[in-house]
């Protein structure tokens, strides 16, 4: 039997993608995987048609998401795998979260402004064609189109990354509503590429709060920190995941399928997932 692999971490233009649904199925087609989990930031916008596509080109789509939270001195953020895309109460509360990204945009060009880099807000909406999941990348790229960075890095290393001078928060939700979000919507939450939060003591307060599992292995993860968190792991008793974390062409290459899981990994998903919607309060038993 021909092995089949995942990739557990893509994203289309409904976030920060460069890609539309259907050219991130065709390239996921294109890759050899058999499933690709999207998950956009703060919008469920790109599954249907993902969905659609998938089903054209024989590529099995998992709906999903990646959530953000703020601790003082860390953004952590939190996929979803196999939730509800189509409960109203989500979008409901996707769409608030969505607003507060479109305020956010005004208060950070207001800060660049001030210290000299000029950038419309307009064109950052006009790159980002969900304005209502517009973020940081569409800024960056507004920025380097102005000409006033040379490459993407520079814009959060020097301006917007987490904690810089233009950085701006845009969501007030702690862990523990993150999880109850994606546990409510019969997601199994994991924890994005850890190694960019810089803080593991985080992972036990997001286990309190019914945290399922790790991205292990990520295009950021080099084999020794993703070896690290293969033994975290084993150790909290957490799912291990992988995914390349494809933005398109935002990172300047096409990343799918860099990073791929064994399909087994899916089916584990799935059945976490059944395990929570029979009871979003159960919590799995750990070693």
């Amino acid at each position: 039997m021909i092995p089949k692999y995942a990739d557990l971490h893509v994203h289309t233009f409904y976030s920060d993608s460069t890609f539309s649904p259907e050219e991130v199925v065709f390239c996921a087609k294109d890759k050899g995987l058999a499933a690709i989990a999207i998950c956009d930031h703060d919008t469920v916008d790109g599954i249907d048609p993902c969905m659609v596509a998938g089903l054209e080109k024989g590529v099995e789509i998992i709906p999903g998401i990646e959530m953000s939270v703020e601790k003082m001195d860390a953004e952590i953020h939190v996929l979803g795998y196999f939730i509800d895309w189509k409960q109203d109460w989500l979008r409901k509360k996707l769409k608030s979260i969505q607003d507060s990204r479109v305020e956010r945009i005004f208060i950070m060009m207001g800060k660049l402004n001030a210290m000299g880099v000029k950038v419309d807000a307009e064109e950052v909406f006009r790159i980002a064609v969900n304005k209502g999941s517009v973020g940081r990348l569409h800024v960056a790229k507004a920025m380097l189109s102005s000409g006033a960075i040379k490459n993407l890095r520079e814009a959060f290393n020097k301006y917007i990354g987490f904690a810089k001078p233009c950085y701006v928060p845009y969501t007030k939700l702690s862990p523990k509503e993150t999880m109850e979000l994606i546990l409510k919507a019969g997601g199994v939450p994991v924890i994005a590429h850890p190694d960019l939060i810089g803080n593991d003591s985080y992972i036990g307060e997001f286990i309190d709060h019914g945290l399922r599992g790790l991205e292990v292995y990520h295009t950021d993860h080099k084999p020794h920190i993703s070896k690290r968190y293969e033994t975290m792991a084993k150790e909290l008793g957490l799912m291990m995941t992988g995914g390349s974390d494809c933005h398109g062409m935002g990172k300047g290459r096409i990343l799918m399928g860099t990073v791929r899981v064994p399909y087994e990994l899916v089916e584990k998903l799935k059945e976490e997932s059944r395990k929570i919607r029979d009871d979003p309060s159960a919590r799995p038993i750990r070693k």
